[in-house]
């Protein structure tokens, strides 16, 4: 199962973030997750966010360059070398990770946000080797 992942370009510059923040507190917009990454120029934002499209919209809508990307998100045991399993998985496979960040919901699972290079054979070979994939509508409910 894939998820869409929120992604904005933002100019570095004081106070762009919050201007961000505020357009999804506006559109009662929830983030679930959220990576940031700068350069001296510009932000790449990505967020995992209760409702994805409405928030490209509105986003776009104030200006923001945006795009939507299907990502993972895995549920795994919250426990040293659940992670290191999982792209152990992957690596056997020819699987490359492009990106990758953390989300936590609760004590007992972590989740992991994930961009393979193949995103559905990674989904395939997660699923055979039975690695948990959290749905969209699933990570809405998280919020």
């Amino acid at each position: 199962m894939n998820a869409k992942q929120l992604s904005v370009f933002i100019e570095n510059r004081q106070g762009r973030l919050g201007e961000v923040l505020d357009v999804l507190k506006k559109n009662d917009i929830n983030i679930i997750s959220l990576s940031l990454a700068d350069t001296t120029e510009y932000g790449l934002l990505r967020l995992i966010v209760s409702d994805p499209v409405k928030g490209r919209e509105a986003l776009s809508q104030d200006g923001f360059s945006t795009m939507l990307t299907d990502v993972l998100v895995i549920k795994i045991e919250h426990k040293a070398g659940s992670l290191r399993g999982l792209l152990k998985i992957l690596g056997e496979k020819q699987i490359n990770i492009e990106y990758m960040y953390g989300l936590s919901i609760d004590g007992e699972r972590a989740y992991v946000v994930l961009k393979p290079s193949d995103l559905r054979a990674a989904g395939d070979i997660l699923e055979t080797a039975g690695v948990k994939t959290v749905s969209a509508e699933e990570i809405a409910k998280l919020n």
